[in-house]
């Protein structure tokens, strides 16, 4: 999993990568098939804004969250990010399933 990480008005500091990082750990345990993820973080006066694109095997998932704190924003946004990632997989598995037992069936 590769984590692309850009601050717009803002420095990317030590501990803000180390947190971002550990969050996003969330993702890779939920869905493996994970390929890359763009953070995007940002200062707009007193607006905290994250946004994030995960790209997945077959799919392309985007949020965006804003707080007054960006470690706040963060949070909302792995947690949103998670939510579609898992929505997703049991998408996907619930296709297989189909697929395989409309498959025995037809034999």
């Amino acid at each position: 999993m590769n984590i692309n990480l850009t601050g717009r008005h803002l420095e990317i500091t030590p501990a803000i990568r180390e947190h971002v990082t550990t969050k996003l750990g969330k993702i890779k345990r939920h869905f493996d098939h994970v390929i890359d993820i763009n953070v995007i973080l940002s200062v707009d006066k007193l607006k905290q804004k994250a946004e994030a694109t995960v790209h997945l095997s077959g799919k392309t998932v985007f949020a965006e969250t804003d707080d007054s704190n960006l470690y706040v924003s963060i949070d909302n946004l792995v947690d949103a990010l998670d939510r579609q990632i898992l929505k997703h997989k049991d998408k996907n598995s619930a296709r297989r399933h189909d697929d395989t037992s409309d498959q025995a069936a037809a034999e």
